[in-house]
C-alpha cells in the first residue's frame, strides 16, 4: 500500500525498490550532468517532458485520474461484452471471446510500436526514461501477445477443431511473441542489444497486418479499416470499449513504472549522499547518476 501511494504521488519516497535501477544500470554510468546539457549533447532540444520534476508534478494527479477512468471502462466493457452485445448467429456465445481477443491483438501491436519508438530514442539519446519505457513496453507487450495467442486458441478450438494451426497470421504473431521474449532476455545482458532487436523486429508488424491478404489463411480479412467496417455497431462498441480499457491500463503501467524509476533514483541518491557526508562512502555511485536540487526533484541524468 505504501509503494502504491508513492507511485500515485501520495507520498514522497519508495522504500521497496531502492536498488532496482542502480543494479539495472551498473557499469554504464557517466559523470553527473544537467538535464539541459544532456538534451543538448544528444542533439535534441531540451524537452520539459523529460525533466523528472516536470513528469512527477504532472502525473501526480493524472495517474489517479487514469486509474479511476480505467476502472469505469473495465466495468463498462464487461457489461457491453456480456449483456449488451448479441451472440453471433453462426458462432453463438463463442463470439464473445473476440471482444477480448481482437483488442488484445491490437494492443500487442500498438505496444510494440511504442516500445520500438522508445528503444530507438534510447539508442539515440541514452536517456534512462526511454529505456524504462522500452522495458515496460516489452513486458506489457509480451503479456498482450501471449493473451492473444491463448484467446485465439480458445476461439479456434470450436470453430476450427484445433487450438493451433500454422496459419500465416498465427505464425507471425507467434514470431512477435518470440521477439518480445528475446528482448526480455537481452535486457539482462545488454540493453542496447535488446533495443536493436526491438527495432529490427518492426518488420514483423506489416507481416502480421497484411498476412491475411498476401497468403491464403484461415483468418478472414480485416473487418475494420479506414474505409468502413463490416461489423455491426452492437458488436463494434464492445470491441472498441475493451480496446480503450486495455489502452488505459497500458498508460497506467507506463506512468507508474516511470514514477518508480524517478523515486528509486531519488531515494538511492539521498541515502548514498547521506552516507557520503558521514564519511562511510567516498564516491557514491548514485551521485554519478543523478545531480539533484532536493527541493524540486530537479534530477539530470545520462548513461552510456
Amino acid at each position: 500500500m505504501i509503494a502504491l501511494k508513492n507511485l500515485l504521488g501520495l507520498a514522497s519516497s519508495n522504500s521497496n525498490d531502492r536498488s532496482s535501477l542502480s543494479s539495472h544500470y551498473s557499469g554504464s554510468v557517466k559523470q553527473p550532468i544537467s538535464a539541459e546539457h544532456s538534451s543538448s549533447k544528444s542533439g535534441l532540444p531540451a524537452l520539459s517532458l523529460l525533466q523528472p520534476s516536470f513528469f512527477m508534478s504532472k502525473t501526480r494527479s493524472y495517474a489517479q485520474i487514469l486509474i479511476f477512468s480505467w476502472l469505469f471502462l473495465t466495468a463498462m466493457a464487461i457489461y457491453l461484452s456480456l449483456w449488451v452485445a448479441p451472440p453471433d448467429f453462426q458462432q453463438g456465445g463463442n463470439s464473445r471471446i473476440l471482444y477480448v481477443h481482437v483488442p488484445v491483438a491490437w494492443m500487442s501491436i500498438v505496444v510494440y510500436i511504442a516500445t520500438a519508438i522508445n528503444s530507438f530514442l534510447f539508442l539515440l539519446t541514452k536517456h534512462p526514461l526511454f529505456l524504462r519505457c522500452s522495458g515496460t513496453g516489452t513486458e506489457i507487450g509480451a503479456f498482450f501477445t501471449l493473451f492473444t495467442l491463448v484467446t485465439g486458441g480458445f476461439w479456434g478450438r470450436p470453430m476450427w477443431g484445433t487450438f493451433w494451426v500454422w496459419d500465416a497470421r498465427l505464425t507471425s504473431v507467434l514470431i512477435l511473441f518470440f521477439i518480445y521474449l528475446g528482448a526480455l532476455c537481452f535486457q539482462k545482458l545488454s540493453v542496447e542489444l535488446a533495443s536493436i532487436l526491438i527495432c529490427v523486429g518492426l518488420i514483423d508488424i506489416p507481416i502480421i497486418k497484411f498476412s491475411v491478404n498476401w497468403w491464403n489463411t484461415l483468418h478472414q480479412p480485416g473487418s475494420i479499416s479506414r474505409f468502413g467496417t463490416s461489423i455491426h455497431v452492437s458488436m463494434l462498441i464492445p470491441i472498441l470499449s475493451n480496446f480503450a480499457n486495455f489502452l488505459f491500463l497500458t498508460c497506467i503501467l507506463f506512468v507508474l513504472e516511470t514514477r518508480l524509476l524517478i523515486l528509486s533514483f531519488l531515494e538511492s541518491s539521498l541515502t548514498e549522499e547521506r552516507e557520503a557526508r558521514e564519511g562511510r562512502q567516498k564516491n557514491p555511485s548514485s551521485l554519478a547518476v543523478a545531480s539533484m536540487v532536493l527541493n524540486g526533484y530537479n534530477i539530470g541524468w545520462q548513461i552510456e
